[in-house]
């Protein structure tokens, strides 16, 4: 599968802002600096769809993009645990997120985002014990990947798969949007999510 076309399509922080339902999405969620908006600007090749910059926690709504005229949606969910923003605001986001999440018919699986280099939080726990209680779990991503060797990479990958006790079905992803490696092997299991 190939991305061609992405466009914005809806900035919401309720659900009377969200696009009608219409093909399936795929969401993304991760900490503030996972690298997110980077590894969303890779998979649709716009340098700058998703907004990066230096400090986490930009992304405070949740962003619908239409992929290749509509044939699916990517969800950009906003980043979690980022020590500076306020505990009210933080809150917020996670009723945003827990609306978007329990009320969303079309949406197909949350592709939970880790930066290889640390072992999953909390917080990546508590939200992938979540998405499994939803049926959403399965695809795991596994971010800045060429920022360690082969054979730390594999080690990193076990203890990632260990933590978030991964089955042999689920799938777990390394990407480098720095490299440009991984976009493949992403894009393949996404397609077969979307169908």
């Amino acid at each position: 599968m190939r991305i061609k076309k992405a466009e914005l399509l809806a900035l919401a922080v309720k659900k009377e802002q969200y696009p009608p339902e219409g093909p399936p999405e795929v969401a993304f969620a991760g900490r503030s600096n996972v690298g997110k908006s980077s590894l969303l600007n890779l998979l649709t090749g716009r340098r700058r769809l998703a907004y990066t910059s230096g400090s986490p926690g930009k992304t405070q709504t949740i962003n619908f993009y239409s992929i290749n005229d509509d044939a699916f949606r990517i969800v950009d969910l906003p980043g979690y645990g980022y020590a500076k923003v306020a505990r009210q605001v933080s809150e917020k986001w996670g009723r945003m997120i827990e609306a978007y999440l329990e009320g969303r018919q079309t949406l197909r699986r949350v592709a939970l985002l880790v930066d290889i280099r640390h072992d999953p939080t909390a917080q990546d726990l508590q939200l992938y014990e979540y998405l499994k209680h939803y049926g959403l779990a399965g695809l795991v991503v596994c971010t800045k990947a060429d920022k360690v060797g082969t054979n730390e990479r594999t080690k990193c990958v076990k203890r990632i798969r260990q933590t978030l006790a991964l089955g042999e079905g689920d799938t777990l992803v390394c990407v480098s949007a720095l490299k440009k490696t991984g976009v493949d092997d992403l894009l393949a299991a996404i397609a077969r999510v979307v169908g």
